[in-house]
């Protein structure tokens, strides 16, 4: 039996052992019953202990017959027998005097089936492919278009003095179950009831088919007039006529209609005809307050089982596991298998069944491992930062010996997107690698990329190491994922100026088998620059020549600035010849660069030229351009220089902005023009322009050295000293 495929939204799955009348649902997995035709061979050979009349030999033509075992010979399963009126399904009911009946369990194909939810869906929409047929010592015929009686010669009506056409052929025995059923299912009360079945004497399963069967087309008026009927059969004698089986159909006909609220009609039924519940009426009712969303009522159903005097079946444990599954409680339905595992452990679990608890134990344990499954991907795409619940999760199915198969872990990590994910598929990803299974290429690069998103580079590329060590082979994609990482570190690198950092960083692709672009080597070359590193920057330019990486002109720019910072001029002019001599066409940057260099250097005549030589390219001199110029003539004390070309910026349109003033007055206050320095500063102050005191400082103190008269009051009060990013405080 596979009791691990119950689910509430099929309620036909959730039936416990039970007889044939005891029917549960089909056992075709939903996707192969669209394909196959319905058929088992069916054998009792205690059915004198199950039912008071004769034995049934169920037949039909399908490749691979199964044998069944009926609950009072310690059945293992349901089968659900169900004529539909839209639909033909054929099946053959044949006396015999001794017979041995096997039925199986609704969840015998749990493993076939990839989750919990797309087989709810499945199964509630195709319930059975084909109707059923009965017959008695003959094969049924084919159904006439009327739809009441076979085309076989020998089906002849039986029932004459009502002038209407019959079910049964007195001289074959044969019984047409879906003509039955057709005749009933608009029955409203007995008398209905009795106008069909007046004088026919059936086996106690063909009842319970047709109830079951009204109760999958939602029709529970003929199924509750059926069981009236049935009741008047009794009070006249043939108490044999209604048992717990009628009254388990009843149940599942109330579960199938989804008709919950007649629920309590049949228990109080039941308590006046004295019949008492067994496991299968106590399965129903959990099956039935789990569809209405009632767990704690069905988990108190569980609970009253053993004071009952009854032993939990398998799908009373699988039942239970469901109810976990629906409160979203993998932690708790791992603590119940937990339980389970324990019983089976001390030989306490199905003791008094036949049931094969070995089998049935491996199956409960999968089904807890695809709740588990099924909870975490829940979890893992709400959106919400749920890392420490999964962990926790996988922890608690450490301690009971549960574990996920390669291809769950695998689709665990591609539910992993979000940065808040990255411990858990870190955690997944190293359980795949110790169980020493293979993994796929495709989930360790989507595992790098969630580790960069993180900003986990160096656990990224521990990943990477691995492919090189370990395998899979690491294909383009995980090349351009590590290299995209090692180009966020590099970048974090350039603007901090740390060159170590970055050269250490060029090394280390260099040792794991990754070529470095220009963009990498000039990330290192930027680094260098910031940090005045004129010498590596020299020796990295050189290696990323020999490593047969072209320099573009960010290389040269960053190059001339590392060598301009280091007051390197000629060196500087030599690089900036060999960026003509290759055909390196120069940018602002670069221009901007040179222009330091050649006031460094005192060729003032040859920064005019450098414009013009700009402008002539179509590159306009921007306002960083101006400021580099004006700042270089500060810091050699050119006064005149600096306001010379102060003026040929306002000539070109470029506005100042404050590092201009700043600029400006230093050079101005150094030259000992302290009252044209003065000036420039009240006309900032006019324009807006918030300066820094160091301005303020530097006018005062040149208008002290060289005697100048101005008025301070007019400079207004002194600036707080400026922040990073110009910002003052």
């Amino acid at each position: 039996m596979q009791t691990m495929s119950v689910f509430p939204s099929n309620l036909e799955y959730l039936d416990a052992p039970k007889s044939p009348c005891e029917h549960s649902g089909s056992c075709i997995p939903s996707r192969r019953r669209r394909q196959l035709v319905f058929g088992a061979s069916v054998r009792c050979n205690s059915y004198r202990d199950c039912f008071p009349s004769n034995g049934f030999n169920l037949s039909s033509s399908f490749g691979n017959s199964r044998v069944y075992q009926c609950m009072q010979c310690h059945s293992r399963g349901g089968f659900l027998l169900h004529f539909y009126d839209k639909i033909d399904f054929g099946f053959n009911v044949e006396l015999e005097n001794h017979h041995h009946l096997r039925v199986p369990s609704a969840l015998a194909w749990l493993e076939q089936e990839p989750s919990v939810c797309e087989q709810i869906d499945d199964e509630k929409d195709d319930v059975y492919s084909k109707a059923v047929n009965w017959k008695m010592d003959s094969v049924v015929g084919t159904e006439s278009e009327d739809g009441y009686e076979g085309k076989s010669e020998d089906n002849v009506s039986s029932n004459t003095e009502g002038g209407n056409r019959g079910s049964v052929n007195r001289r074959s025995s044969r019984i047409d179950v879906r003509a039955l059923a057709q005749r009933l299912k608009f029955s409203e009360g007995v008398e209905d009831v009795e106008k069909v079945l007046k004088g026919m004497e059936l086996p106690l399963p063909v009842y319970c088919s047709m109830i079951r069967g009204f109760g999958i087309d939602r029709r529970l008026s003929p199924a509750f007039a059926l069981v009236e009927w049935l009741k008047k059969k009794k009070e006249a004698g043939r108490a044999d006529v209604l048992n717990i089986y009628i009254y388990n159909s009843l149940l599942g006909a109330v579960k199938a209609s989804e008709q919950f609220g007649e629920t309590r009609r049949v228990l109080n039924d039941m308590e006046e005809q004295g019949i008492l519940p067994n496991i299968v009426a106590y399965n129903t009712l959990m099956a039935i307050y789990l569809e209405q969303g009632m767990i704690r009522e069905a988990l108190n159903i569980f609970e009253e089982i053993p004071s009952k005097g009854l032993s939990p079946s398998s799908v009373s444990y699988s039942t239970v596991l469901l109810a976990y599954r629906k409160m979203e409680d993998a932690s708790g339905a791992v603590r119940f298998f937990g339980g389970i595992q324990e019983m089976h452990r001390d030989g306490e679990l199905g003791r008094d069944s036949n049931e094969d608890w070995e089998r049935e134990f491996h199956k409960i344990k999968n089904f807890t491992i695809k709740i588990c499954y099924q909870v975490m991907r829940t979890l893992l795409v709400s959106g919400e930062n749920v890392t420490l619940d999964i962990l926790k999760l996988f922890n608690d199915m450490d301690k009971t010996g549960l574990q996920f198969s390669r291809a769950e872990y695998e689709r665990l990590v591609w539910a992993c997107t979000s940065e808040d994910h990255f411990s858990v598929a870190k955690e997944v990803y190293t359980r795949i690698r110790e169980s020493g299974s293979e993994i796929s290429l495709s989930v360790c690069n989507h595992v790098i990329w969630l580790m960069g998103k993180a900003k986990k580079w160096w656990a990224a590329l521990e990943i990477y190491e691995e492919l090189l060590d370990k395998g899979p082979k690491p294909n383009n994609l995980s090349y351009e994922l590590i290299v995209s990482h090692f180009n966020v570190l590099l970048t974090a690198a350039k603007k901090r100026g740390i060159w170590k950092w970055a050269v250490r960083l060029i090394e280390k692709m260099q040792d794991k088998g990754l070529k470095p672009s220009s963009r990498e080597w000039n990330s290192v070359l930027i680094a260098c620059a910031r940090a005045s590193e004129a010498s590596v920057a020299v020796q990295i330019f050189m290696r990323m020549v020999e490593q047969g990486e072209k320099p573009t002109i960010h290389s040269y720019g960053a190059l001339l600035s590392a060598l301009e910072k280091a007051k390197m001029y000629d060196k500087a002019i030599t690089v900036w010849q060999h960026m003509y001599k290759v055909n390196v066409q120069p940018n602002l940057y670069a221009y901007t660069t040179m222009a330091l260099i050649y006031i460094g250097n005192g060729n003032y005549k040859n920064v005019d030229a450098l414009v013009q030589e700009m402008v002539s390219r179509g590159i306009e001199p921007s306002v960083v351009t101006f400021n580099a110029i004006i700042s270089g003539c500060a810091r050699n004390g050119l006064g005149n220089v600096a306001f010379e070309w102060f003026h040929r910026m306002e000539v070109r349109g470029v506005a100042p902005n404050e590092i201009t003033y700043e600029m400006l007055i230093e050079a101005l206050a150094k030259d000992g023009k302290p009252r044209l320095a003065y000036d420039v500063y009240l006309r900032a102050r006019h324009e807006g322009k918030i300066l820094s005191s160091k301005a303020y400082d530097a006018i005062l103190m040149s208008s002290q050295t060289y005697n100048a008269s101005i008025d301070a009051s007019l400079l207004g009060p002194r600036p707080p000293g400026r922040g990073v990013g110009g910002n003052t405080s």
